[in-house]
């Protein structure tokens, strides 16, 4: 079974905070001594893992969904590095300001950190694959946008990229104009929404499924094929950990198998 580290007061210098980070680890990992693995970075932390120090309510359960995927078979064994958010989530998973909500587009300070202080941790002190297509990045809702935004200017550490019910329509929709070209790089990017996920927030109306599938169409019309681009609509899912850990086995099959072509 997998082994998960927490370590507090990780301090993230673009931001100014201390940070928890939730790492879990593979019992594989200890069991071959020699072997280096792959590592997903996962938004939200805090909601990441089956543990008696994560949330109170559903979260992902995203060790126990590894834990049974790697011992059906289905994929190889990663580490996940679940990463906790600040207190102010809109602004620091906004890559640019929502006046609506009164989000500072303070995203880009996390992604700072997340390229240039936090997998270097991790490259340097576990034994890590650390080429693109061993690296994934995986978050929910503005977590999904965030790592939308993080793989695009960042394709050369994130070859694989999980935006499940991303927040596309955020910010006047401007993760479109960010993604104006393909990046060039071999990826792998998964998106869906639940088809009850339409309701107002604050002056926002936020139709997840109109918007993503948009997304996709905007990708699709890149030039994004079929092996590098999944979009799925689950039925009756709302926006919730309880959807998400439902679709996590399906999302961790297709994220995560091994590379291909590269």
């Amino acid at each position: 079974m997998s082994d998960i580290q927490i370590l507090h007061d990780f301090y993230s210098h673009p931001e100014g905070a201390n940070r928890t980070l939730r790492i879990c680890i593979p019992d594989a990992y200890y069991s071959q001594p020699a072997t280096y693995f792959p590592v997903l970075y996962m938004l939200d932390g805090q909601n990441v893992f089956s543990h008696p120090e994560s949330a109170v309510f559903h979260t992902w359960c995203a060790n126990t969904t590894m834990d049974r995927l790697i011992a059906e078979g289905r994929i190889r064994p990663w580490i996940i590095v679940a990463i906790d958010h600040l207190p102010d989530r809109f602004s620091e998973y906004s890559p640019w300001n929502e006046p609506a909500v009164g989000a500072e587009g303070r995203g880009w300070l996390f992604i700072d950190f997340l390229v240039n202080y936090l997998k270097p941790f991790m490259d340097q002190n576990y034994r890590t694959l650390g080429e693109p297509h061993w690296t994934g990045i995986l978050g929910a809702s503005l977590g999904g946008l965030m790592s939308l935004a993080a793989g695009k200017v960042h394709p050369d550490v994130f070859g694989r990229i999980g935006a499940v019910s991303p927040s596309v329509m955020w910010a006047n929709g401007e993760i479109f104009r960010l993604w104006d070209h393909p990046t060039g790089h071999w990826c792998k990017i998964y998106m869906d929404t639940g088809s009850l996920e339409r309701y107002w927030y604050y002056n926002i109306y936020l139709d997840y499924v109109e918007s993503t599938k948009n997304f996709y169409e905007h990708l699709k019309s890149l030039g994004l094929k079929d092996h590098e681009l999944r979009y799925v609509v689950a039925q009756d899912h709302f926006h919730n950990e309880e959807a998400w850990q439902a679709r996590l086995p399906d999302i961790f099959t297709w994220l995560l198998e091994d590379a291909k072509g590269v």
